[in-house]
């Protein structure tokens, strides 16, 4: 029986960083098509983590919304998403039919995630359709558990910025215990293995480090796939998003990334494996723009 598993589903800077690693993983189900448990889980979700690139190739990392449902999927091959990005996002003009797309659907509550990554087949008004060209679940760890309902917000005006984060973006960012990604393969890798990703990090509260414009993110073991890391040794460019559960303020950036490989057990701290530094160069905080908060 087909379970439409890719052949071989790791771009070169991905078998590229798990060598670096010391190996990948012991085996790699991901799927040009959603199996049926993925297909059934999109549609449970109150929110979706979306990656897409701007005019210049830049990755951009957003999050979509909507009441359960809004999610759903009438072909194993596709994916359904009733909603649009706000107009003050910045990722809002790149979610058009052609564009290459990465998405997550992660449910903190149970710690489930899976990814579904492919092409916009078709944008409007109410939102769009992605051709799915790969299907994969992820590790649930580190993710922090949270229990999120429906809250009635009025959204405040959003700001950008350059390399000089303002103070609520500061203080965010030490807050943060759940961050998403958005990386790219950029023009050097082809066919399914290709495209754009947007993972989760997760930790206690202070696991990101600011220095100036610099972050510091740990890397901690997960499924060996290296899916980020191996994006950003092909394309350094990266977005980040995280967001105050309480607030609804959502902060994006986007930054130049390099990871530190080291050694496992290196370093002050003894869980991380590796690290990578991220240049912030712009970024936008969009006030009370997230429509769930923790209960």
């Amino acid at each position: 029986m087909l379970d439409h598993r890719i052949p071989e589903p790791f771009h070169a800077g991905e078998l590229r960083a798990q060598q670096l690693a010391g190996g990948g993983p012991a085996g790699a189900p991901i799927r040009s098509q959603m199996p049926d448990q993925h297909r059934s889980f999109f549609p449970l979700l109150p929110f979706l983590c979306v990656a897409v690139a701007d005019e210049t190739g830049w990755p951009l990392a957003t999050l979509l919304s909507g009441s359960p449902g809004f999610l759903s999927s009438d072909s194993a091959s596709q994916l359904r998403v009733a909603a649009r990005a706000d107009a003050d996002d910045p990722a809002s003009p790149h979610l058009a039919a052609g564009a290459a797309i990465g998405m997550l659907g992660i449910d903190l509550s149970t710690r489930r995630r899976n990814r579904a990554n492919g092409r916009v087949a078709h944008a409007d008004a109410e939102g769009m359709l992605v051709d799915i060209h790969q299907s994969f679940g992820n590790c649930p760890r580190y993710i922090q558990v949270r229990r999120l309902t429906h809250a009635a917000r009025e959204p405040g005006p959003a700001s950008a910025f350059g390399a000089d984060l303002p103070a609520e973006a500061v203080a965010l960012i030490a807050r943060c215990a759940t961050m998403f990604v958005a990386t790219s393969s950029g023009g050097a890798a082809h066919g399914q293995a290709g495209g754009l990703d947007i993972s989760h990090r997760g930790g206690p509260a202070g696991f990101l480090r600011l220095e100036g414009a610099v972050l510091s993110v740990p890397d901690y073991a997960g499924n060996r796939y290296f899916n980020t890391l191996g994006n950003l040794l092909l394309e350094p460019r990266a977005s980040l998003l995280m967001v105050d559960f309480d607030s609804g303020d959502i902060l994006q950036l986007q930054g130049v990334a390099e990871v530190a490989w080291q050694e496992p057990g290196a370093g002050a701290d003894p869980q991380p494996e590796r690290s990578w530094r991220f240049r912030v160069v712009r970024g936008w905080l969009r006030r009370a723009a997230f429509p769930l908060r923790e209960v």
